[in-house]
Parts: structure tokens; sequence; C-alpha cells
């Protein structure tokens, strides 16, 4: 995809505003509210500066008072959501920092998954449903919710919540990149699209999805061109002191990056999944790879319930195994943030492509 080809969007993203200004609180039309992926995906250049794309008519249409519902798409089909419903429960760990940015109030989210930092976490007024283990499911019917949204380690949860709240409206913003994923990368740059147009529309906040969506796509371009198609890439996730692999496609985090960017593979182990410490591997073997980047997902830094955490920069630079491999020895070491294991969002990703982009240009 060339860089060029992610302009298109704030001509789609006007055009479904305009249609939503349109609509009135009983229409149901599936073609004047629905976005799908492949819209954003397929399109021709666009000579358009990418401000004047954001700016340019957005703000005239963000959707009328008159709205009262909307249509969106999420993992299981065509949705009627009300627009700005007043009391959201959200258990979907790629929506809080979007929804924290345009300052939506929860009634209810899973604080034991959430990053210590969030703004949801602090509120006494939110409350805790726990973590997807062992999560308080009547915390949720108790507040009768207008709006429940869930996805990622909740998926699973989805019919029984459904059935808890029968008058509440359920969604899941769950997408694919696990290891059976025919197109991870691509199912990640599409589901994040398409679920950042969703809250957009329930939330009121086209423009700053648009705009959200734009600098997203640009991230991945950036990156996308720094690459030079030839070096060879590693990917680990370092948990409790011990390094695990995240194979190409399949990986946590960064084996759908490496699908969507292309990258060459310095190691190729059978079996691989995306198993959230990573798949066993020898440090031996990595360093018989010799890759010439290494990039790494510190898990500890996201958990604080981790007691024995070691921070993963310490484990590779004590690895007397590592010592003498390229990557290692040039300092071609790229680390996801901190918080990345618990705050999968769009914003996180977008850090992380800037981050890839910066490091390869060097």
């Amino acid at each position: 995809m060339r860089k060029a080809k992610f302009y298109k969007l704030s001509i789609i993203m006007s055009a479904l505003i305009l249609s939503l200004t349109a609509c009135s609180s009983g229409d149901k039309d599936t073609n004047t509210n629905k976005v799908e992926s492949n819209q954003i995906s397929d399109g021709k250049d666009d000579t358009k500066k990418e401000d004047e794309l954001v700016t340019d008519d957005l703000t005239k249409d963000q959707t009328s008072d008159s709205v009262t519902e909307v249509e969106i798409t999420d993992y299981h089909g065509t949705v009627v959501v009300p627009v700005n419903p007043e009391r959201v429960v959200v258990l979907d760990s790629r929506s809080f920092d979007t929804l924290a940015a345009w300052e939506i109030k929860l009634a209810a989210a899973p604080k034991a998954v959430m990053p210590a930092d969030s703004p949801y976490v602090a509120d006494e007024e939110v409350q805790d449903i726990g973590n997807h283990r062992e999560p308080n499911l009547e915390i949720i019917a108790a507040l009768d919710p207008e709006l429940v949204i869930i996805g990622q380690r909740f998926g699973g949860f989805y019919d029984d919540i459904k059935a808890l709240v029968p008058n509440a409206v359920v969604i899941d913003l769950n997408f694919d990149v696990s290891e059976t994923a025919e197109n991870p990368g691509q199912n990640l740059v599409d589901g994040f699209i398409n679920s950042t147009i969703a809250l957009g529309k329930i939330f009121d906040k086209n423009e700053e999805a648009a705009q959200l969506i734009v600098e997203f796509e640009k991230a991945i371009a950036d990156a996308k061109a720094a690459y030079n198609g030839t070096d060879k890439m590693i990917s680990v996730i370092v948990s409790g002191g011990n390094i695990g692999y995240s194979a190409p496609k399949s990986g946590r985090v960064w084996g759908p990056i490496a699908d969507l960017l292309g990258w060459v593979s310095a190691l190729d182990v059978d079996n691989s999944s995306s198993d959230h410490q990573g798949d066993d591997i020898s440090v031996e073997a990595i360093a018989q790879s010799n890759p010439d980047w290494i990039f790494v997902l510190d898990r500890d830094a996201s958990v604080s319930t981790t007691t024995d955490a070691v921070p993963a920069q310490d484990v590779i630079d004590n690895s007397p195994a590592l010592q003498n491999i390229e990557a290692v020895k040039e300092g071609k070491i790229v680390y996801a943030p901190k918080d990345t294991y618990n705050n999968e969002s769009i914003q996180t990703y977008k850090e992380i492509f800037e981050i890839i982009a910066s490091s390869l240009s060097k």
C-alpha cells in the first residue's frame, strides 16, 4: 500500500459524517450509516494536504442533535446504538485511551487490567469489574447500563453479558489478530479504523475520530517507508525475567506489525502462537539467528501485581548469549511503550509505528 493511499481517509469520513447529519432517529438505512473497512483500504491518490483533509467540512458535519441512534458494525454484525448514552460500561482494553481523550464518563470498567495512570482507574465513581478471569458481572446488572462495550480479553463474556442486561445495547469491538487469522496485519488496521469510527459515531466525536485515524495511518505509512526490506527482524516478549518469542503474524503485539510491514524474519519457530508471554525459545537460538533488529514487549512493566518483575532492558543487557549479535552491538533494539501489554489502543499502536519509523530511519 503506497503512502498516498492513506490520505483518502478524510474524504470517506466526510461522506460518513454528512450521511449522519441527514439521518433522523427513525432512519435504519445501513447504506448511510455503515462504513466497511475495505472503503478505507481501497482508493486513489488525493493531493490535499493532511491538515486540510482533517478540517475540511468536518467541523460542520458533526452528528446532528436530532440523531438519537446510529448503526455501527461490530464483531457480530450491525447494531443500533444510542448516541451519547449516559450509563456506559466498557470492558475493551483497546477503547480506554480513546474514550479518556474524549472525556467520556464511564459507569464501570475492569480496573485490574488497565494502566495505573488511566483516569478511569483513579475515578472512584467508576466501579471496578475486576479482571477477565474472575469478573464481577453482577455489577454490570446492578448499573442497568444503556451500553456495554466489550472486546479483546472480555470477548468470551459476550453472550453472558447480553443475557444479564437484556435492556442494554451490547457491542463487541474485538478483531482477530490471533494465530488463526489469515491477514492479522490488515485485520489490525481495519479493526482499529472501524472501532474508532464506531466510537466516534456513538459519542458524537466524528471529527476527533477522523483525525485520530489519519494520524494512525500516517504512522503506518512512515514505518513502512523506513524499512529497507532486507534487515532481519526478531521480536520478543520479556516476562518474569524470561525471553519469549513473538512470531511474525501470530505473536502478541509484534506479530501483526511484522505481517503488515513485511519484515524479513531472522528466525521461524514451528507452532508459534499469540501467547501473552511469548513462545518458549532459548536465548541461544535468538543469538544464532543474529538479527539486525530486536523488538521488545516488556509485559511486566504493565502488570503492577508482578512481584518478580525484571525490566526487559536489564534482561537483554545482562544476557551473555546476546551480547555478540549485531542488533545488541549496534543498539538496534526497539522497546514498545511500557503500558502496551494492557493498553493496546489505537494511540498505543500509533506510537509504536512512530517509534519504528524513527528507529529504522536512523
